[in-house]
This record gives structure tokens, sequence and C-alpha cells, in this order.
């Protein structure tokens, strides 16, 4: 049943997007989904469906439906189905629409302003991307139940405002951009952070590349949706070189640079060319520029990482937090030694929440093992191999720590 479960993550944002729009209820949205999953598990082992997604669209449908009916609300709206005939939302999605995607509309619903600005992006992600709650608990590091607890404060608000499930108007995307903006970016880390694309958020890569090019088309004079799909490109640039033969994550600096995608390094240039333009810097753009200048070895022959540093300096202004902090230490440490970059990273406040977070703990491990501090450095190996880094990055590390066990 492998190839079913992929089939039901890739079908999720597209038929829970649907579903939330016909219901106008996230949660009945959500556990329609699911109870369709849960009868697909049984009936496609008899017969696999042609189209995963159009079988567990009607079955979601119906359970949805039933569940109508059984609770006896909205009766109005229970109708008899007929499967031959297209639904509303066939006939909506093959509109003309200002936001031509389902995915992008709910988006744009998730990030009604009723809803808290801290709680926009966690439950987009999670409805829209069906990123569990743990993980999300990770990707903005709190404690899983402060996350959970954020979530559904977000979906009561949402139905206590009687939040629209229709299209936003033109004139309200402005005051939604920013979240709409967190989430893409949010959701392609979780792609970026697994070099093999081998877990749930390997669907966000494609996705996000997609979804980032058709917000540029509604929004060419944002400077910041520029940034972010110049981001984008670049990071995708870089994907062929990032594995080795044993399937290990390959370090951005020792990657074969022949490999990286000439055409997205020049759509990405061109975005953050044209972002450049407006004269209006923001964080995406500078995160952009980052990965511009390590793509510049590409044609230099060396990455420029006094650089980069300047760059994280320059986004510390925007995000004075603890993910720029520990990128900005790992560059330091490349641009004036490893000890210095430790130095940074010591320096970086939180510690006990971060010793949890994988990143924190391979940038150590790695600043340790440069400044010959070998005994720490395994101690970090061995603290981010227990975070259930993606197979990719357990190899990588894995690799590491044997080379240390190897030096002593």
């Amino acid at each position: 049943m492998e190839d079913a479960g992929r089939a039901m993550a890739a079908a999720r944002p597209k038929v829970v997007a649907a579903l939330a729009a016909r219901l106008r209820d996230l949660d009945m949205a959500e556990e329609a989904f699911a109870e369709a999953c849960v009868a697909a598990i049984a009936a496609w082992r008899r017969e696999p469906p042609r189209d995963p997604a159009a079988w567990l669209w009607r079955a979601a449908l119906h359970k949805a439906f039933d569940a109508k009916r059984r609770l006896a609300v909205r009766a109005q709206a229970v109708h008899d189905e007929r499967p031959a005939a297209p639904t509303p939302e066939d006939d909506l999605l093959a509109a003309d629409e200002p936001i031509p995607d389902e995915r992008l509309r709910l988006i744009f619903v998730c990030c009604h302003p009723a809803v808290g600005a801290e709680a926009r992006a966690a439950l987009t992600l999670k409805v829209v991307c069906g990123l569990s709650t743990e993980r999300l608990a990770r990707a903005f590091l709190v404690a899983e139940p402060a996350m959970l607890q954020r979530i559904t404060r977000a979906k009561r608000k949402t139905r206590d405002a009687a939040v629209s499930f229709e299209v936003p108007a033109r004139e309200s995307w402005s005051e939604r951009l920013e979240a709409v903006l967190a989430t893409l970016e949010i959701a392609y880390a979780q792609a970026y952070q697994d070099a093999a694309l081998a877990d749930d958020g390997a669907l966000f890569a494609q996705e996000v590349l997609r979804l980032s090019g058709v917000l540029v088309e509604l929004m060419p004079r944002e400077p910041e949706v520029l940034g972010l799909a110049a981001l984008v490109r670049f990071a995708e640039a870089r994907r062929p070189a990032r594995l080795d033969a044993d399937g290990a994550m390959i370090a951005p600096s020792l990657q074969d640079d022949r490999l990286w995608r000439a055409d997205l390094i020049a759509e990405g240039t061109h975005l953050l060319d044209s972002a450049a333009g407006f004269g209006v810097l923001g964080p995406r753009q500078l995160m952009a520029a980052i990965h511009g200048a390590h793509l510049s070895r590409r044609e230099t022959g060396m990455t420029p990482w006094a650089d980069i540093v300047g760059l994280y300096d320059a986004l510390m202004n925007f995000r004075p937090d603890p993910v720029t902090a520990v990128n900005r230490a790992v560059a330091v440490g490349e641009a004036r030694g490893m000890s210095a970059g430790l130095a940074a990273l010591q320096e970086i406040p939180g510690g006990g929440r971060l010793a949890s977070w994988l990143p924190y703990q391979a940038a150590r491990a790695g600043l340790c093992e440069g400044a010959g501090l070998l005994a720490d450095a395994a101690g970090a190996y061995r603290a981010a191999l227990a975070l259930k880094p993606a197979p990719a990055e357990r190899r990588y590390l894995e690799h590491r720590l044997a080379g240390l066990a190897l030096a002593r």
C-alpha cells in the first residue's frame, strides 16, 4: 500500500481545498478526506482507481454528506449526487478566476485577517498541506501542545468570524500577502531540508515552485513575491547535485556545480533583478540573494563567504531569529574561521530550545569539527541523529560521525 499512501498524499491538497470550498468548513473537509482514505485502503486493494484524486474527492464528498444528514446540519445544502454530472467546483475551477488554482485560493482563505497573524501560516500548512501538528511544532520551534492550541483557536476563529470561503477581492490580497508568502516559504523549507525528497514534504518542492510562479503572474509588482519565486528557483536549481552515489546529502560547497540547473538559475536571476528594480528590500529577496551568492561559484569557482555573511547581517535586521542566526554562524565559520563561527553560534539566545532543533545540532557539529573539537563534534552529530533526520541527511551525518572516529 506504499503507492496508495503516496497517491493519497499527492491528492490531499487538491481534494481538501475543493472540499473546504464546497462544505465551508475546514474541520469537516479534513475529516471527510481522512474517512475517504480509510475507505480507500480496502477498496484500492481490490481495484486501484485510474484517478486516485477523483476517487477520493467523490468518496469524501459522500462521507461529508452522510455526516451532514446524521447531524441534520445545513439540510438545505444536501443534494442527491449524480456522479456523471460536473459539480459546481468543476465549473468554478474551470472558470477564469482571479486566483486560478484551488490550493492558492484556500491559502488566501486561511490567511484571512480575522485569524491571528501567528496562526495563519500554521493553519494553512495544516489544512492545505496536511503537515502534522508535530512537524508544524518543529517548523515553528514551539511545543506540540502549544501548536495544537494555536491551530484549534484559528479554526474556531474562522467559524466564529463567519470567514467567507469565496475568492477574496483583489483589493484584499495585500492584507493577506505576508501570511501567504510565509506559508509558501515554510512549506518549501519542509521540502528543502530533505535532499532526497523521501518524506511527505517532497510534494511541496514542485508545488511551491508552481504556486510561486502563479503569484508572480498575479502580483508582478510585489518585490517580496518576486523574491520568494527567485528563492525557490535558486534552491531547486541545486537539487540535482544534492545527493552522492550512496544517497547521502552533499554539502552545498562540495556539490558538482555542473549539475546545477542553468534554466532555474536564469529564471531566479531575472526575478531577483526585477524585485530590486522596485527599491524596496525585504527578507525573501535577501534569502534569494544568499542562494544566488552560493550559485555564483558556478561562474567564479569560489563561494563568496564574506558577502554571504554581509547578506545574513542585513537579513538579521528583518528576522533577528534563531534560524537566521544559526545560518549566519555557519557562514561566519566559513568566512572567518570555524572558531569564530562557533563563537557566533554560542552567542545565540535560547540554547535550550535550540538543542532540539536539528539544523542547530548539525551546524554545531560541523563548526566543532572544523575547530578541532572532535569530542564535542561527535556529541553534536549524535544529538542531530537522535532528532530523526530525513534519510539523505541521516547518511550524511553518519558519514561525518564515522569520519571523526577514523580521525582519532
